[in-house]
């Protein structure tokens, strides 16, 4: 099972009702976020996650709606008696932007390893989460990301016992190991279907988006404007529009469309639900602290 909680809507800045965008995925007691902005740690709190647990941060860009509540994130966990590691991933410049923020953070009690992005596309794999982070097309240098969770086969017991294969090498098998001279094409099933969810904030409508989350399972888009007459803004800006983010949502085939990063200047998000339900109809306009558990389906499955 996948946690996920968008723990804030907002883009540009905080408003007293509207967080910044920022989002947890917790699997198997393990949190990965993306994005920091100002106040998320706040924003945890409100939604009930804890910062303790978080083994990795993912940053599509350095924009400070993005990035600067993470020198408050780091001692809120440091607060919390965390001594491992935390893993920081992010485009070109991530270290110095770092070394930067972290002056106000000093003597934390765990260590900060940053990974830097060189490629258009880079994967790499996070508390049993692999990630794929691909460029997208913003003012600046900006990623997206595709996690993904896989299922392996169902462990057929028949075919261990047919083939006199000792119980203590069963778990081994179900690992991918070799054992005995027995390997685990012999009594593991196909791949069943495992999770994916898709997150992109900061950029226009371009191919790598449609092309990384078909078949999201959760696609979450930024939403910047609603109203037609900020089509031009968004262009110039390098933003996208409700209407096209539920446009690549139908286009990749996703199960459900998420929105967040919201203008300001957008007092009531959800008047433009039932027209964006018409572009595609699994549209949800997010609030703060939105959450959903997915969980692993088998074919047939509702």
């Amino acid at each position: 099972m996948l946690d996920v909680c968008l723990l804030g809507t907002g883009g540009m800045m905080p408003l007293p009702r509207r967080f910044l965008t920022s989002l947890a995925l917790r699997f198997n007691g393990r949190t990965l976020l993306i994005d920091c902005g100002e106040g998320t740690q706040v924003a945890m709190k409100k939604a009930g996650v804890s910062p303790y647990p978080i083994d990795a941060i993912c940053f599509t860009h350095y924009h400070a709606d993005h990035i600067s509540g993470l020198p408050g994130l780091l001692l809120d966990m440091g607060n919390s008696d965390r001594t491992e590691p935390v893993h920081l991933y992010g485009p070109r410049g991530l270290k110095r932007i770092v070394s930067a923020l972290t002056v106000i953070t000093p003597q934390l009690p765990f260590e900060l390893v940053c990974h830097e992005y060189h490629n258009d596309e880079e994967i790499f794999a996070v508390s049993g989460i692999r990630v794929r982070a691909f460029r997208v097309c913003h003012n600046v240098i900006c990623y997206g990301y595709t996690a993904e969770i896989d299922r392996k086969g169902r462990f057929d017991a028949d075919a261990a016992r047919s083939l006199g294969i000792p119980l203590e090498y069963w778990h081994l098998l179900q690992k991918g190991q070799e054992v005995g001279g027995f390997v685990p094409g012999q009594v593991m099933g196909p791949d069943r279907k495992g999770l994916k969810v898709t997150y992109t904030t900061d950029t226009r409508p371009v191919r790598s988006i449609e092309e990384n989350a078909a078949g999201s399972d959760l696609f979450i888009c930024e939403g910047m404007y609603g109203d037609p007459e900020k089509a031009a803004s968004a262009k110039e800006k390098k933003h996208m529009t409700m209407q096209e983010a539920a446009g690549l949502a139908s286009r990749a085939g996703v199960g459900e469309l998420w929105l967040t990063h919201y203008s300001p200047s957008m007092t009531d998000p959800r008047i433009y639900t039932k027209e964006l339900e018409r572009i595609f109809k699994a549209t949800t306009v997010c609030r703060d602290g939105w959450k959903k558990e997915l969980d692993f389906t088998d074919e047939g499955e509702a």
